[in-house]
């Protein structure tokens, strides 16, 4: 039967808590790295305009009586996203809720499961799309640079290495990188680096902190993926591990999405669903004599404008 109750009735208590958890994920890059787009389609189209027609001086005197120099741009309307459905549910039933003791909220708990699969779903797919190699182009070379002395040897030079990829997005964009993403295991050793703590040893707490990080590099924001992976199947022993590798992503992303508005990624939330791109609903399965707690996300994330990426790749041992 068409439409079901789920598609007509959110539970908005359980979507209210899911998006409580989801904000309060500080470990998680996917939606602070790129600005979110919210789209009315599940698939669409956009513009891309032509960059090397914007940097272009085609002003030119004009006497009297004379026409003005004309110029132009052009726009590439074949562009497009599918915001694919990522859904998983876990199952309370009845007996389970009725010999649960009274500090438990076995819906709320379902809830934050559910929830944190689709925020590590997001964020696994996140790191497939943007965090890996031979894919960014904005680096000085135009592919992926490795620094010719690691940063965890003594002589390494991270903030000349950074600034060398943060101008040359610049020089082949007109914008400067304002962001960083790296991890746990890059940002240990930045912490301790004596490139970083000279630079702030005058500070009020002479820590390395990613805003101290930031205003050093000229950043907006410097992201610090700490999430963890269990990479084998339910049963299996857990075999745990950092998601995020050795790199660093120097990259240009606006604050907010717009029109003419360039950026290395997008992230296009499906909203105008039912329930917007993230819902969580719960509904009764009598044949399992439970309810159901199921969460759903509608997303694309896409690489728009490669040279505006520029991957430092395994840049510690």
């Amino acid at each position: 039967m068409q439409p079901t109750p789920s598609d007509v009735h959110v539970n908005a208590p359980l979507t209210n808590v899911s998006i409580a958890y989801l904000q309060d994920q500080a470990e998680f890059v996917a939606d602070r790295a790129f600005p979110p787009v919210m789209v009315a389609k599940q698939s669409d189209r956009y513009f891309a305009y032509d960059k090397g027609n914007w940097f272009r001086s085609k002003a030119r005197k004009r006497g009297p009586a004379e026409e003005s120099a004309g110029s132009g741009f052009t726009i590439d309307n074949t562009p497009n996203y599918f915001a694919d459905v990522w859904a998983i549910h876990r199952d309370v039933d009845d007996d389970t809720r009725a010999n649960a003791d009274a500090a438990i909220d076995v819906d709320r708990d379902a809830t934050e499961f559910v929830t944190r699969d689709l925020i590590l779903t997001r964020e696994v797919q996140w790191a497939a799309t943007y965090f890996t190699t031979s894919i960014w182009t904005g680096t000085s070379t135009g592919t992926d640079v490795t620094p010719s002395t690691l940063w965890d040897a003594s002589g390494s030079t991270p903030i000349s290495d950074i600034r060398t990829q943060l101008r040359s997005i610049k020089k082949k964009n007109g914008f400067r990188g304002n962001k960083i993403v790296t991890s746990d295991l890059v940002w240990d050793v930045l912490q301790d680096h004596p490139d970083f703590l000279e630079r702030i040893k005058y500070t009020q707490t002479a820590i390395v902190t990613t805003g101290l990080l930031a205003a050093v590099l000229g950043l907006d924001d410097v992201l610090v993926g700490g999430a963890v992976i269990n990479s084998v199947n339910e049963g299996q022993t857990d075999s745990l591990d950092f998601l995020f590798g050795k790199h660093v992503l120097c990259l240009y992303a606006p604050p907010r999405p717009g029109l003419l508005t360039p950026s290395a990624g997008y992230i296009f939330n499906w909203n105008a669903r039912v329930g917007g791109f993230m819902r969580v609903l719960r509904f009764r399965m009598e044949w399992l004599k439970a309810d159901r707690v199921e969460g759903e996300m509608a997303f694309a994330q896409k690489q728009v404008a490669p040279t505006l990426g520029a991957l430092l790749a395994s840049v510690i041992s």
